[in-house]
């Protein structure tokens, strides 16, 4: 009968080892259900590229998932849902992308254990799609885009770092109610203000009239100021968005290209990045009053880095002429992020009056 009482003794050993087991997992199930929820959602760039020994450069290459996987300390701050939008260079983003990608934020955002998106992108085009975010988000939700300047296979890559403190900054209560964010380098920048200042180095997002939002370091998350120009058109997924373009001014420039564009037929709305205060030549206002009698819409911005569109000299070719004649002005609006709320506002209203008050917001 001894080895009834040990095979006894033995099975009631096992019996709280396996209860142990169960309590431990419950635990850290019920640990784990704490943890916030962000989407992930990878677009490509150069956070996402290797060297391509054949091609000798860098290509997309990884995905949502091998991008977080490669930062273990992700998942001890949040719970991570990775979704593969694209995975191409920024530069080959287009409007179809961005109203899908913009449909998706707003879907996820729906969803009440979503507290976050971190989108993954390129660095060429980031602030476009941060700024189309902006203001297609219905949610009060973070949306956070992040990206880097050295790629995923250099031993000094950003992109790690850069990547957990978007996903700190999706979490953080104080980031709620700010819209969509570029967090890089430690530095959060409202979608609106921020631009790409260098072609290379890590510091090179920047809100240059007004500065960062807030800071992502070693300690928190902190905010010092809020964004207040903001905006929201409801997209359908089958929106067409305006064929729009950019033209620049520059000494000298006759107007050539607006003409092109007029007898292609294709363009729906222009751009002018004009020069100072949105001046442009007395040949280039012809062929704007050309395009402005074919009922085109044209919006003035400025190829100046910093500083708002007003008019003030009164010269053929001034903002008070290109006014005078129904052109937008652009306010303080890059001419790519003019072009954006363009082709928004262009889903609204073709009025020029009424397309003034969606860029006097």
């Amino acid at each position: 009968m001894a080895w009834l009482t040990r095979f006894s003794r033995y099975n009631r050993r096992m019996t709280n080892l396996t209860t142990v087991i169960l309590l431990l997992t419950t635990c850290l199930t019920a640990i784990a259900q704490k943890l916030p929820t962000v989407a992930v959602l990878s677009t490509g760039g150069t956070i996402a590229s290797k060297q391509d020994p054949a091609k000798g450069g860098y290509l997309p290459a990884l995905s949502g998932e091998d991008l977080v996987s490669v930062v273990p300390a992700i998942r001890k701050i949040a719970q991570i849902q990775v979704e593969q939008i694209s995975n191409i260079p920024s530069p080959d983003i287009t409007p179809e992308i961005w109203v899908r990608l913009a449909g998706r934020v707003n879907e996820l955002l729906a969803k009440p254990e979503i507290t976050g998106i971190v989108v993954t992108h390129g660095t060429d085009t980031l602030e476009e799609t941060a700024y189309f975010l902006d203001l297609t988000t219905i949610s009060a939700k973070p949306v956070i885009l992040v990206g880097a300047q050295r790629p995923a296979s250099d031993p000094d890559s950003d992109g790690p770092r850069n990547l957990i403190s978007a996903i700190r900054v999706a979490i953080a209560s104080d980031a709620v109610g700010k819209g969509a964010m570029v967090v890089m380098n430690g530095q959060i920048n409202a979608a609106r203000d921020v631009t790409k200042t260098n072609t290379s180095q890590v510091e090179t997002f920047r809100g240059l009239e007004f500065g960062a939002l807030g800071v992502v370091d070693e300690e928190k998350v902190r905010f010092y100021r809020a964004p207040v120009r903001r905006q929201t058109f409801s997209l359908e997924p089958r929106t067409q968005l305006a064929h729009v373009d950019i033209v620049s001014s520059y000494a000298g420039s006759d107007g050539l290209l607006i003409r092109s564009l007029l007898r292609d037929g294709a363009v729906q709305g222009l751009v002018i990045a004009g020069t100072g205060l949105g001046d442009v030549t007395s040949s280039m206002f012809d062929a704007i009053q050309e395009a402005r009698s074919r009922g085109i819409p044209v919006v003035i911005s400025t190829r100046v880095p910093t500083g708002r569109i007003f008019p003030l000299s009164a010269g053929k070719g001034s903002a008070l002429s290109l006014r005078q004649i129904g052109c937008v002005l652009a306010d303080n609006l890059s001419p790519q992020k003019a072009r954006i709320l363009l082709m928004l506002a262009l889903t609204v209203t073709h009025d020029a009056g009424a397309l003034q008050q969606y860029f006097d917001r």
